[in-house]
């Protein structure tokens, strides 16, 4: 067996084991998954009357010093509430101000010049995590600003909305059931069909098994171009190879080298 034979048949393997819970699987299944993701929405939110008409999947977005992020599932509602799903299974990645930055992203997102900051609509990050990162054993731990006025604290009501959803829990309840789902690598064996047709695809049918294996292929390539660039970089700032040296080592061209040392130099 070849190296691609191997490297397609390690895919494939690794397909079987794949879970909404990993943000990557996740975001191909939801991607126009407008049934899948209002499922997600309505249950997390308690709500009925959730009706999506946009889904972005990946989307980076920045803020005027360009610091980015990367959304998972960025969703507008016909309302023009704007949704981010996060996926976290490390917690230290779900910290309290990873949820801030998110949720700054999406207010400098939703407002355009000229626009009144008491028409923006209101907007949700929904943190997704693997573990009970609040430690309290509650399913959903919802996030608002207060008012303190005495010894009283009021709702702000500023429409910034941050909810962690606990991936541990199992009660016998829509999030329990939908948590299940997260953490399943059967189709079958998942409680929500909007959710299972998808996994179902990506994972049993032909052409969708081959989709899946060219995209974990295209991100297999895309982290080792960044690792060669990475490693171009530091060579770059050492100063002890010529570029076409670095070029030859790292198998990335020489432009690319010389592109990489342009942008590097300018940061100096």
């Amino acid at each position: 067996m070849n190296t691609t034979d191997q490297m397609h048949q390690e895919d494939l393997e690794r397909l079987k084991s794949l879970r909404y819970m990993d943000d990557d699987f996740m975001t191909v299944c939801l991607a126009d998954n407008f049934e899948g993701v209002e499922l997600i929405l309505r249950i997390v939110l308690e709500r009925e009357d959730i009706k999506i008409k946009s889904v972005r999947t990946q989307e980076p977005m920045k803020n005027l010093q360009g610091r980015s992020a990367v959304l998972d599932v960025h969703a507008v509602d016909s309302t023009n509430k704007e949704f981010d799903v996060e996926i976290q299974r490390k917690d230290a990645g779900a910290g309290a101000k990873r949820a801030r930055h998110n949720s700054s992203l999406l207010d400098a997102h939703i407002l355009k010049s000229g626009d009144d900051t008491e028409d923006i609509p209101d907007s949700y990050v929904i943190f997704i995590t693997e573990n009970d990162v609040m430690k309290g054993n509650q399913p959903i731990y919802p996030v608002e600003r207060y008012v303190t006025i005495g010894e009283n604290k009021v709702l702000f009501g500023d429409g910034s909305h941050i909810l962690y959803v606990n991936g541990k829990y199992r009660g016998n309840d829509e999030i329990g059931k939908l948590m299940h789902d997260y953490s399943c690598t059967n189709p079958d064996d998942m409680n929500y069909e909007a959710l299972a047709k998808k996994a179902r695809y990506f994972k049993q049918d032909k052409e969708g098994v081959a989709a899946m294996c060219k995209i974990m292929e295209d991100m297999r390539n895309e982290t080792a171009l960044r690792n060669a660039k990475e490693i171009a970089i530091r060579m770059i700032k050492a100063g002890k190879m010529s570029l076409q040296d670095i070029a030859d080592y790292t198998e990335l061209s020489l432009d690319t080298v010389k592109e990489l040392e342009s942008q590097t130099m300018q940061l100096v």
